[in-house]
């Protein structure tokens, strides 16, 4: 049985709904990676794409995440971030066969860092990384983009964890 997945409360707030739906999308994200093996986590089932597996997912997503709210927003180093390495293409999607167990806990922590700096600022607040077009969005485009793009890769760990075992289910 799914654990249940709760959504922010009907009537929050701006912040707490915009935080609300992005921790959810990360849980479901979380979610459809329990009970996999290492080597399902890493098996690649779209022949077009083949990055697209399950730890390949959650390690894009953890560096989406640094990306917008580390890079972007607060103007770090964007050279520690994989997605912007020019001699590899899509780079943040690749894991080196490391176990699901350290993405997921990378994942978690880059998320734990991703609240810290959104309960820091305002809403209204832009980003700061002088390089980025996108850096001039408010924190909460920021958080929006990221609650569409979590929510589109979960949608894709649903049809990949289907895949692998037949697993699949929203609650």
């Amino acid at each position: 049985m799914a654990p249940r997945q709760h959504r922010p409360p009907l009537r929050a707030d701006e912040r707490t709904a915009l935080t609300g739906w992005l921790d959810l999308q990360r849980k479901i994200l979380r979610w459809k990676c329990e009970g996999l093996s290492d080597e399902d986590a890493h098996r690649s089932l779209v022949p077009t794409s083949p990055a697209m597996t399950m730890a390949g997912l959650l390690s894009h997503m953890r560096w989406t995440e640094h990306m917008w709210l580390e890079v972007a927003f607060l103007g770090g180093d964007k050279r520690v971030n994989p997605a912007f390495d020019p001699s590899a293409e899509d780079a943040d999607w690749h894991t080196g066969g490391r176990p699901l167990a350290e993405l997921l806990a990378e994942h978690e922590t880059q998320c734990a860092r991703s609240d810290e700096i959104v309960a820091a600022a305002s809403l209204d607040d832009t980003g700061r990384h002088p390089d980025f077009h996108d850096s001039g969005a408010a924190l909460r485009w920021m958080l929006l983009h990221l609650v569409e793009e979590t929510a589109r890769h979960a949608g894709h760990a649903d049809l990949l964890r289907e895949m692998l075992d037949g697993t699949k289910g929203y609650s």
